[in-house]
């Protein structure tokens, strides 16, 4: 069975955050399609953080909810399987689970499986790769527990 690494960076004082067992929950979920280890972590942040890092690797001047940074190291000079990094930020998460009314618990899983995803390839660029990562997200989240995060939830 494939093993995953999971380093989870804390830089927000936000309350009630997920357990470092729910992230590894939604990420193995994510990941259970690959046969090998996975290395990879996951740092959550505030807005200034948050909008930073936006700005600075997508030219977009506000905090998004989450960011994928595959790792991009050739595999010959790499014996550790590093998958990346998801930056996450946490009032971002809050404001879009009440905004959606979805549960912060089934938007924080969302999302963490939409991140991973990326850093497996998966793109939403081009609608045929959009629907096809966003059936994948349908299916994992309702294998979970959670419902559609594409339903309208109004």
């Amino acid at each position: 069975m494939a093993m995953l690494e999971l380093d989870l960076q804390i830089a927000s004082d936000a309350p009630d955050l997920p357990s470092e067992e729910q992230f590894r929950s939604w990420c193995s979920a994510a990941l259970k399609q690959r046969t090998a280890d996975s290395e990879l972590t996951i740092r959550l942040v505030d807005e200034p953080e948050g909008r930073e890092l936006n700005h600075t690797y997508r030219q977009r001047d506000y905090a998004t909810n989450v960011l994928s940074f595959p790792a991009d190291v050739p595999d010959e000079m790499l014996d550790i399987p590093l998958l990346g990094d998801l930056v996450i930020c946490v009032p971002v998460v809050a404001r879009e689970a009440v905004e959606q009314n979805k549960s912060l618990e089934s938007h924080w899983a969302h999302l963490v499986i939409h991140g991973c995803l990326h850093l497996l390839g998966y793109d939403h660029i081009e609608d045929d790769e959009a629907l096809e990562m966003e059936s994948l997200e349908q299916v994992l989240m309702a294998e979970l527990g959670h419902p559609d995060p594409y339903a309208d939830h109004d």
